[in-house]
């Protein structure tokens, strides 16, 4: 019998339960900081590395494309909806399945992709407000964290899928 994983259908729920639950965690915690800080507000304590400070975002990281939100939100939406096509097709094209890895990053990266859009078309701005203490850095948010950590477990899923393609290649006696 099939693992979940090892199935399109068990995939396609892992891919949107993870998805989904990323995105409601974006949503409750822009929604908490949004109703319990003032536009500009600091913690009064740091937490280990990071601060909590709200703020008000209509560009990308570091200032890049200031007020572009319709412009940034509406590639954040091409971009996720090239993910779930790369996710549902993809695997039937080119005969390489998403592994567990591969699945949860693009999930984790479809759903930050998401959060944001909302944000963007909503209100307007993102709305952020993790601020690292120890170096300069953009504030940001859990869709973000989303992004990033998707995009790096999508490269170790990819490369693990890549060494264990070798690994099977070579115990039948081919040249990988």
């Amino acid at each position: 019998m099939a693992r979940i994983t090892e199935t399109a259908a068990g995939k396609g729920g892992i891919f949107a339960g993870a998805a989904l639950l990323w995105l409601v965690l974006d949503r409750a915690t822009k929604a908490y900081f949004e109703g319990a800080y003032a536009l500009g507000q600091t913690s009064a304590h740091d937490w280990l590395i990071v601060r909590f400070r709200l703020v008000h975002n209509t560009g990308a990281a570091w200032g890049a494309f200031g007020d572009s939100t319709v412009l940034l939100g509406a590639f954040s939406l091409a971009v996720c909806i090239a993910i779930a096509c790369a996710f549902a097709f993809y695997g039937r094209v080119s005969g390489h399945e998403a592994n567990l890895a591969e699945t949860v990053a693009l999930a984790l990266v479809f759903a930050g992709g998401i959060g944001n859009a909302i944000d963007r078309f909503a209100q307007g701005f993102v709305t952020d407000f993790l601020d690292f203490t120890f170096m300069d850095f953009p504030v940001f948010n859990v869709a973000d964290i989303g992004v990033t950590c998707g995009f790096v477990l999508l490269i170790i899923g990819y490369l693990a899928a890549v060494r264990a393609q070798g690994t099977s290649e070579s115990d039948r006696g081919g040249d990988a």
